[in-house]
Order: C-alpha cells, then sequence, then structure tokens
C-alpha cells in the first residue's frame, strides 16, 4: 500500500481488477462491518461509485483527514471530486433527506456535487406517510417488533411491488398525474391505517419545489452505466446493509427490505453478470448485529460489552447500542457461497488487541447433531448449540501496524486460519477509523 501527497491511498491491484469490470463492496454478516472505510478507501482509484439498494436507513461513516461524514444515501464516492455518484434504481429515496444530506456534506467542504451526481429516474420514492405507516406496523406487533429504523424502507418496497409506487420520472413528469398518484397511494394506506395523518395539499407543494431542485440530477442510469462500463470506466458498487438482512437469504423476518445479496447488484443497476469483475466482502473481525433476531454467537456477558466498548458499536442512524459476539464462520461460509467473494476486507482487528483468547464459532449442533448448512428456521438458529475453536490473544497493539508481517504472530494466524476455512483471500486488513488504517496483505 502507498500513501500520496493527497491523503489517497493506492492499492495494489485494484486497478486491474477494476478493468475486469465492475468491483461490488458488500457487508458479509449483519451490517455495520465497516463498509464504509472500505468503499471510501477504493473510490480514490473509481470514476464511478453508485448505490444500488436500500435507502436512509443504511448509514456509512468515514473519517477523511480529521473530518468526520455520516452518508445515508448518497454513494461515498461523492468525497472524491474526480468521481461522479449514481443512485441506481434499486435505491428508494426520501428526497427530504438527501437534500438534507447534500446540504451538510456542502457545509463539510465538499463541492461541485450537482456536476456529479446522478439519481436514476426509475427509484422509487419513499415518502413521509409511508415512514409513519413503518412505525404504525412495528407498535402493532409490539414486543415481537422487528427493529426497524422506522423510515419507510419496507411501506416502499411494498408500493413498489404492489405496483401502485411512486418513481421520480412520475415527480418529474406531469405533476397533476403524479399528483392523483400520490393522492391514490395515500388513501390506500389511510383506509389500513384510520390514524394516518397526512396534510396531502402541503405535502403536494413541497413536492413541486422538491422537483424543480432534482430535475438536473436524474437521468437514465442503466444506460449511462452501460456505456460507462464499455468506455472502461472503474465502476464500484457500495452495497448497503448486508447479507443477513437479505430478503431472502437473510434471517427473515429480521431482515431489511431490499436484496442487499449480489443480486440486488444486477437488478439495481441494470447490470448483467458479466461485467463483475470482484466481489468483497467486508468482515468484521467479530459480529454484531443490530436490532432482534436469532444471533448465535452473541456474547451477553463481559465479552460482549468489551466489543460493544471498544468497537464504539452505536449504530449512527438508531443511536441502539449494536448486540456483540464472535466471529462465526458459519454464517460467512453461507454468504460467502450466495455472494462468491473474490476477496476478503477484514475491519476491526485493533478491537481484538486486549483479548487473552478469542473465540470462532466454527460449527453449529441441533439436537446433538452437527448441522452441514445455514438453517434456514430462525427458530433453529435460535436454539443451536454452537462450536468454537478458540485461539490465544496477542494482547499488543495493533493500531499502528501497517504491514502484515509486523502484525503478532497471533493475529496473523487468526487471520490465515479464517481465510483458510473460507478459501477466500484476506486482502486488507483494518486497524483503525482513517483511510490510513489499513494493511495491504497481498
Amino acid at each position: 500500500m502507498q500513501k500520496m501527497a493527497n491523503g489517497q491511498v493506492a492499492l495494489n491491484g485494484i486497478d486491474k481488477q477494476a478493468r475486469k469490470g465492475v468491483t461490488v463492496v458488500l457487508g458479509a454478516q449483519w451490517g455495520d462491518e465497516g463498509k464504509g472505510k472500505v468503499v471510501d478507501m477504493l473510490a480514490t482509484n473509481m470514476d464511478i461509485v453508485t448505490r444500488c439498494q436500500g435507502g436512509n436507513n443504511a448509514d456509512h461513516a468515514v473519517c477523511v483527514n480529521g473530518t468526520k461524514y455520516i452518508f445515508h444515501l448518497l454513494p461515498i464516492g461523492i468525497i472524491n471530486e474526480k468521481c461522479v455518484s449514481v443512485i441506481g434504481n434499486g435505491v428508494v429515496i426520501h428526497l427530504p433527506s438527501l437534500f438534507e444530506e447534500l446540504k451538510i456534506i456542502e457545509a463539510k467542504g465538499v463541492k461541485n456535487w450537482e456536476k456529479r451526481l446522478i439519481v436514476s429516474d426509475r427509484a422509487h420514492l419513499v415518502f413521509d406517510f409511508h415512514q409513519q405507516v413503518d412505525e404504525l406496523l412495528e407498535a402493532e406487533k409490539g414486543g415481537k417488533s422487528l427493529g426497524t429504523t422506522k423510515k419507510g424502507i419496507g411501506p416502499t418496497y411494498s408500493s413498489k411491488v404492489t405496483r401502485n409506487g411512486i418513481r421520480v420520472g412520475d415527480l418529474l413528469g406531469d405533476f397533476e398525474l403524479f399528483s392523483e398518484k400520490f393522492q391514490s397511494c395515500c388513501s390506500l394506506y389511510q383506509r389500513m391505517f384510520p390514524d394516518l395523518n397526512v396534510d396531502v395539499k402541503d405535502e403536494l407543494v413541497q413536492y413541486k419545489d422538491f422537483a424543480e431542485k432534482l430535475r438536473p440530477l436524474v437521468g437514465d442510469t442503466v444506460f449511462f452505466m452501460h456505456k460507462a462500463i464499455k468506455e472502461g470506466k472503474k465502476v464500484l458498487v457500495e452495497g448497503a446493509n448486508a447479507a443477513m438482512l437479505d430478503i431472502d437469504f437473510g434471517t427473515y423476518p429480521y431482515v431489511t427490505s431490499s436484496n442487499c445479496s449480489i443480486g440486488g447488484v444486477l437488478t439495481g443497476l441494470g447490470l448483467p453478470p458479466q461485467v463483475i469483475g470482484g466481489v468483497i466482502g467486508v468482515v468484521k473481525a467479530y459480529t454484531t448485529r443490530v436490532g432482534a433476531g436469532p444471533f448465535p454467537a452473541e456474547q451477553l456477558n463481559a465479552i460482549g460489552e468489551i466489543l460493544q466498548s471498544r468497537g464504539g458499536e452505536i449504530g449512527e442512524t438508531t443511536k441502539r447500542k449494536r448486540r456483540c459476539g464472535w466471529l462465526d464462520l458459519v454464517l460467512l461460509r453461507y454468504t460467502a457461497i450466495v455472494n462468491g467473494y473474490t476477496d476478503l476486507y477484514l475491519t476491526k482487528l485493533d478491537i481484538l488487541d486486549t483479548f487473552k483468547e478469542i473465540k470462532v464459532a466454527i460449527g453449529y449442533k441441533l439436537n446433538d447433531k452437527l448441522l452441514d448448512h445455514f438453517p434456514t428456521s430462525i427458530i433453529d438458529l435460535a436454539n443451536v448449540e454452537v462450536v468454537y475453536a478458540t485461539f490465544p490473544g496477542w494482547e499488543t497493539c495493533t493500531e499502528n501496524v501497517r504491514e502484515f508481517s509486523q502484525l503478532p504472530k497471533n493475529a496473523q494466524d487468526y487471520v490465515r486460519y479464517i481465510e483458510n476455512d473460507l478459501e477466500i483471500p484476506v486482502k486488507w486488513i483494518g486497524v483503525g477509523k482513517g483511510r490510513e488504517s489499513t494493511i495491504n496483505v497481498y
């Protein structure tokens, strides 16, 4: 790894990999793996960075030159003045939040973003009433709530699938027709939820203003992406959420409402599979999750508290403490077969620096029988007995290490065990918050 004069980081092999096609960054666990830092680091070498799914329920935090940025809808590439940022058709967009986010990054010194941001005309809109519905649905579940962010993501994807959703292109077209669609969608939810409070007239005035602010940023991102790839542009896809929150492959129903695995990249941007050149799975050196749902390797003890405290495991969006546990290789084997990771980025290795011994989940038993797969049933998952392998800790600070050979031997052994088990190279290791806190292994 080489640090350039402008503070950017040059990574060996990334340019070559990017020329093959599109590079994808995906969360390999339950989210919060540190994808933001990874995307920020890789984006310094990219022409285009794009979001393909999710909405402002995601948050990616990065620290650049002492300034902290929190991204919810915007691709992290917006920081790079040489990079075009694309919000793809699979993303659901709450416009008030998008404009607020743009206002915040502009105040922090990000310039000329309006020339470097393209929003898909096919992306669906999240309205305030979707967020109200999200809250009402969670309230109805009572003690069995899913722990959603209440950002309206689920109800918006529901509107999309039931074909009464409203897209960006609808807003920029005939406004009378948009108004009719808005009122129709709103009326549907008001019949379902009589307590829903919507000032339709006021909302439409607001969205007429939004339409003009948004218009210069909107384009056909499908054709834009294909043209860029044909021209040999280096493209990075920034996955939001993570594999175990995928609507199909995650711990359903304790999941998000979009496909945050590799399939969502294709449908969320309109890309064919053959353009994917590399899939980087981002893995935290331990495991965390936010909200309800089974978590086999969770540590409801002092170990979990130490991981939570040392790792600063508090959600930027929810402000909830994250549940913490040991690294789970059973889970990672599963998400690896779904996503086809070509490389791994192991983040937050430094958080384990103080442990005398470290455990890794290597198997699940159910009814005293060792399972050969990851359970589909959340009831089975909640009842598995975890089989652990135990490793000696290194009890040495790794925050200033920049070469793999300089890591304590026990830390090296921990990393090698992970990549040998998964049969995927751990190409980078994170040992801090900033771009520079990266060990280039290969």
